[in-house]
């Protein structure tokens, strides 16, 4: 191979390169703003506190992903959804979900809060609060999905173990008469109800300030492959 075709082919490596480590920085980067503009909505929510029905849950997607609500009506008898593989303060549980069914509107999912998994991973039991309850938290979207591999959930005992939030499969399997409202309900932590729960977005995931960490590095990793492709061409011209 020739020297020039040698210099070329390095040079479209080079490039190739340089595209595809500018192009993960561009998602960190963009991925961090997005959870920014998440955290900053939900902090003027929760500064506000507007009280609106429960029956919002339901409403369209809107500007807004978040809104505080309360309103009443009863927990559904069926079992408690847990998903699994959560953390809080280094130990490894389940996120406890138990279907509620307001006065008015769509049934919606209620986040009760966090429960540990012993060694055995045994599930806990979750017994459904009884009679007719007043609720108010933040309606907020479901936790993300990531990569959907496998089956949502599946039946354990009472209960079912969710390795996802998906509101389809779960209306199919617990056998509702209609889709829950596409909102959760992150229930206030100063309810007696429930378990271990504050109203943090971002606990079992990565922050936009480790994002921005992340789109730096490949911003410099592009950065590198250019200033290393342009020293060896120098050097090869002076060769």
């Amino acid at each position: 191979m020739s020297r020039a075709r040698t210099l070329a082919v390095g040079w479209l490596l080079a490039l190739a390169a340089f595209a595809a480590f500018a192009s993960l920085g561009l998602w960190q980067a963009r991925r961090g703003q997005q959870k920014q503009a998440m955290l900053d909505a939900a902090a003027q929510t929760l500064r506000e506190r507007r009280a609106r029905p429960l029956a919002a849950a339901a409403e369209p997607r809107r500007a807004r992903a978040y809104d505080w609500a309360e309103g009443a009506g009863e927990f559904d008898p069926r079992g408690a959804l847990l998903l699994d593989n959560q953390q809080r303060d280094g130990r490894a549980g389940v996120q406890v979900y138990r279907l509620f069914r307001p006065d008015a509107g769509a049934p919606l999912l209620v986040d009760l809060g966090w429960l540990p998994l012993d060694g055995a991973r045994r599930l806990p039991a979750v017994p459904r609060p009884a009679g007719p309850q007043r609720l108010r938290g933040l309606l907020a979207p479901p936790p993300s999905t990531g990569l959907a591999l496998g089956p949502a959930l599946a039946r354990e005992g009472e209960a079912w173990l969710m390795t996802r939030v998906d509101m389809a499969a779960i209306a199919q399997a617990t056998g509702l008469e209609r889709m829950p409202a596409p909102r959760v309900l992150r229930l206030d932590p100063g309810l007696p109800l429930g378990y271990a729960r504050d109203l943090r977005l971002l606990a079992n995931t990565l922050p936009p300030e480790r994002h921005r960490g992340y789109a730096v590095q490949w911003f410099a990793l592009a950065l590198t492959v250019l200033v290393v492709a342009l020293v060896l061409s120098l050097r090869r011209r002076r060769a």
